[in-house]
């Protein structure tokens, strides 16, 4: 009997587990179609694989280095002032602001809330956005040992494409928010084993616990199995969710938690 373990996706050694996707052309690993609505991409881009900010924009904060020709600073900037005006007077109540804040033994100790490392693949760092706060993005189906599915989830405000896809429809119901769901995927050789339709159930049971009283999806009406990162409709309607609004190309399927 098959050894099967839903985990988060947390940290870089998790990270390593998502499989690729059964098309080369896309990559779980390194997309953000759903992260950016205006520039996203579902292509796979080798180079976010490897760790680092990838293009994070220097400091423009950062001060010129020192330049060695030039004079010394003059002690006093503003020979007009009167000596006893050259030096600012002593502000009591603003010293020290910068330092350590000494420690409240009256106050209730915070525990480091966690995050993920600033040279962790771009993905990785996408996914952990909400590490502190809202908890894991996505979760992975290990079947003995090798990861056969990978779900990315979370709530709407980590993705601007469904806000705006959401956006489309008024007649949805705006409060309480949904939590969406904005992609499932089974490894090719675990497919047609029910581990997506697991997945998603582990998924929508972690969301309740988060305290959603619905999650959303937006598959695509007639793409290509392993061309869409939300699935097809009626893989939802297997999933328990109904179809909250009908649309040829773009519908919208809700389950309530």
């Amino acid at each position: 009997m098959a050894n099967i373990e839903i985990v988060d996706v947390a940290d870089e050694a998790r990270f390593g587990l998502i499989p690729p996707c059964a098309d080369a052309a896309f990559d779980h690993r390194t997309c953000d179609y759903w992260e950016d609505a205006d520039r996203g991409s579902k292509a796979s881009r080798a180079g976010w694989l490897r760790g680092g900010s990838s293009g994070a924009a220097a400091d423009s904060t950062a001060r010129p280095a020192a330049n060695p020709f030039a004079p010394p600073p003059k002690a006093d900037s503003n020979p007009f002032l009167p000596a006893s005006k050259a030096t600012p007077s002593r502000n009591p109540f603003l010293e020290d602001l910068g330092g350590d804040v000494d420690d409240n033994p009256f106050a209730r100790q915070r525990s480091a809330r966690p995050t993920v490392a600033a040279e962790a693949p771009r993905k990785l760092q996408l996914l952990g956005r909400g590490l502190g706060v809202f908890g894991t993005y996505a979760k992975l189906l290990i079947v003995d040992g090798e990861a056969a599915g990978y779900c990315q989830f979370g709530p709407l405000s980590a993705y601007p494409r469904a806000l705006r896809t959401r956006e489309l429809y008024p007649q949805l119901p705006d409060a309480p928010l949904p939590a969406v769901i904005t992609c499932i995927a089974t490894a090719a050789e675990a497919r047609r084993g029910g581990y997506a339709l697991r997945l998603v159930d582990a998924v929508c049971a972690d969301l309740a616990g988060r305290g959603f009283a619905a999650v959303e999806a937006y598959p695509e009406v007639g793409s290509k199995e392993d061309a869409t990162p939300a699935a097809r409709p009626e893989f939802w309607i297997r999933a328990g969710f109904s179809l909250a609004v009908a649309n040829d190309r773009y519908p919208v399927v809700r389950r309530e938690l």
